[in-house]
């Protein structure tokens, strides 16, 4: 990913929000939907069912699938096939059953690069977290293979699957509040990380300049505007995710 020297467009989640119709993120239809278009790869999120199957899902809670006060991992896989993942963004829109990682990488691997977000949030056991990076691995392979790589938030999440599969890309997620200074001390203590992914908005000439010369890739997220689609270009990232994939590849290759 670093050595790239044209900048990739993902589509975030399937970058749903060119289409006609908005058709909902993480679905069949939203990826299915994107490859109509030359993008370059898909960023999705991942979290586990009750019964520790990885599936594609953003959101902890199953409210927009007018499940109140449930979240995904209260759900067994079977249950999570049973609900409409795809109607609550139109009434038109072709139910679809929770699609797995499994199904995902079966399906859209080898045909566009790969970005696996592994989801983690405050309050889950370090047993369920190792849980679910084994089960990825599982499905991904421990290895660098067709453009697939796993970004987080969760540093610890990495660092085991790091320990895991030393060959697979990993990239670091860092909210909006992080520094240079931040980013030196992780390239420092994480040399293993493959790359950065940072919020468009903190991204600048320093922090790129840092980067390339520590050999790291840097992808930025989520722009959706011209004005940001514009400067991750002109900062000649390796990635950028948006949810516009049709006008950054006609920014960028225009």
């Amino acid at each position: 990913m670093s050595n790239q020297n044209t900048c990739l467009i993902f589509a975030h989640r399937g970058g749903n929000k060119e289409a006609g119709a908005i058709i909902a993120e993480n679905t069949r239809a939203a990826f299915n939907y994107a490859l109509q278009y030359p993008i370059d790869g898909f960023e999705t999120d991942v979290q586990l069912s009750l019964d520790e199957v990885p599936v594609l899902w953003h959101d902890w809670e199953l409210d927009k699938l007018g499940h109140p006060g449930k979240c995904i991992d209260d759900c067994t896989f079977a249950q999570l096939e049973q609900m409409d993942f795809a109607g609550y963004s139109s009434p038109d829109a072709v139910p679809e059953g929770a699609l797995s990682l499994k199904e995902f990488i079966d399906s859209y691997r080898g045909r566009c690069s790969l970005d696996i977000e592994l989801k983690s949030r405050d309050g889950e056991s370090r047993q369920r977290l190792e849980s679910k990076i084994l089960q990825m691995l599982a499905i991904i392979g421990t290895s660098a293979a067709d453009g697939v790589f796993i970004s987080s938030y969760s540093l610890p999440g990495l660092i085991f699957a790091y320990q895991h599969a030393p060959d697979l890309p990993l990239y670091y997620l860092l909210p909006g509040h992080h520094t240079q200074a931040d980013i030196e001390r992780f390239l420092e203590d994480y040399s293993f990380l493959a790359g950065f992914c940072l919020p468009i908005d903190i991204h600048n000439e320093s922090i790129a300049k840092l980067l390339r010369e520590q050999g790291k890739g840097v992808g930025v997220y989520t722009c959706n505007s011209v004005e940001e689609i514009q400067k991750a270009l002109d900062l000649k990232v390796n990635i950028l995710i948006t949810d516009y994939p049709q006008l950054a590849l006609r920014m960028r290759d225009s």
